[in-house]
């Protein structure tokens, strides 16, 4: 029994533990994702409206139709967009996990949390539908300083 499991079993052992933990500088890294945004409004895609994409690792701005590279996260992606008197959105994207639920739940409960939370993206095409803009919102009713008063 002691001649078997050091041929078999403590290879075997030794090899899944290297590939648990030979990517140790991954763990400690931030993965980041490169997402495409696209703003929807009335059917139509509109250009030049501003997003900001937000989770609990940090915030990233963006110009839609547009790429930004944000930091992946097991915790939802919040996604904020507008376009002064055109309309804005807010939506909330959910994360993915990308690996098998059996080896997830085998590093969790191993402890390697920040390993199973790299293993989370989101959707690499975000499409958010605007609403429309209220009658006079978005509107500055001040004068603006540049223009000549007459």
């Amino acid at each position: 029994m002691n001649r078997f499991f050091l041929r078999a079993v403590a290879p075997a052992a030794i090899g899944l533990s290297g590939c648990v933990f030979g990517s140790g500088a991954d763990v400690l890294d931030a993965p980041t994702q490169q997402v495409e945004v696209h703003a929807i409004l009335e059917h139509r895609e509109v250009a030049g409206v501003g997003c900001l994409l937000a989770n609990d690792i940090g915030r990233w701005f963006v110009v839609a139709p547009g790429r930004v590279t944000i930091t992946r996260s097991s915790k939802p992606l919040a996604v904020y967009c507008k376009r002064d008197k055109l309309g804005s959105a807010e939506e909330w994207w959910g994360a993915n996990y990308q690996a098998n639920r059996l080896v997830g739940n085998i590093l969790y409960t191993a402890g390697l949390q920040d390993y199973v939370n790299g293993n989370y993206a989101y959707q690499p095409v975000i499409t958010v539908f605007m609403h429309p803009a209220k009658p006079g919102e978005g509107e500055n009713n001040a004068a603006d300083p540049g223009s000549p008063v007459f």
